[in-house]
């Protein structure tokens, strides 16, 4: 697919789309923290052909071929901004019947975008998101903030994200390691959720317990199903591609 930058409200994203299935949702795919367009490898593509469905990817501000974030600390409040972010680019594409598939920070974009725009979002796919802080998520971090310093990880994140690396890795780690993020939780918005659900997770995630997975599809008000992958970690699309390909689509077909 050609990819191109457009002009968000002043935030320049690289965005892939490519619409030429008429009558047909998109299928929107979410990043996590460290993730860009290109790390999705062949995913969006298999998924788009599987369920003739058309497909959107963009690398958030700060990520992969997008421009650089600004260098200040990121809010509390940072995802259900980012959520503002993709309703302003699906206006922009007129995009009125989404699909979202998230992973992990694009996991809970896509629970707060569905929450906040219900009238753009068909279905979504939450693959390992989070709703609240757990112990188990901030040591992760604290994992990943350790390999940063003591392995190859810089360089490997360098061939998505340039220059950026350090920024970005640094606005994720800060952020939500800092004390007044302990409490941040966006359990109050899932009520909001009336589109169907797919919540995908591995039982072995090293950064979130099967707790997520059963606060949110017990408190949205639209239809909702969970999917634990045994012995699997944190991206399951990566460490179980073909179940999650197979049950991705089944879900997609059921409700496109």
């Amino acid at each position: 697919m050609e990819g191109r930058i457009i002009d968000i409200k002043g935030k320049k994203l690289y965005v892939e789309y490519s619409s030429s299935l008429e009558n047909r949702p998109t299928l929107v795919f979410l990043h996590d923290s460290l993730g860009s367009v290109q790390l999705w490898r062949d995913l969006p593509v298999k998924l788009s052909e599987t369920t003739q469905c058309n497909v959107l990817s963009y690398d958030r501000l700060g990520y992969g071929k997008s421009y650089p974030m600004p260098i200040h600390e990121r809010p509390v409040n940072y995802m259900e901004m980012e959520a503002d972010v993709l309703n302003d680019l699906l206006a922009e594409l007129n995009i009125n019947n989404a699909i979202l598939f998230g992973h992990s920070d694009g996991g809970t974009i896509a629970l707060i975008t569905a929450a906040k725009y219900p009238e753009r979002i068909a279905a979504v796919i939450c693959e390992a998101g989070h709703i609240f802080v757990e112990e188990v998520t901030l040591k992760g971090v604290y994992d990943a903030w350790e390999a940063y310093k003591t392995t190859n990880l810089p360089e490997r994140l360098q061939k998505y994200h340039g220059d950026k690396v350090e920024m970005l890795f640094k606005a994720w780690t800060e952020t939500w390691t800092r004390d007044d993020y302990r409490s941040w939780n966006i359990e109050y918005l899932l009520k909001d959720i009336t589109c169907p659900l797919l919540f995908i997770q591995g039982d072995a995630d090293e950064y979130g317990t099967l707790d997520q997975v059963e606060k949110t599809i017990t408190q949205v008000s639209g239809s909702a199903e969970k999917y634990i992958i045994p012995n699997i970690g944190h991206t399951p699309h990566k460490e179980a591609s073909e179940l999650v390909l197979e049950k991705s689509a089944e879900f997609i077909r059921k409700n496109s």
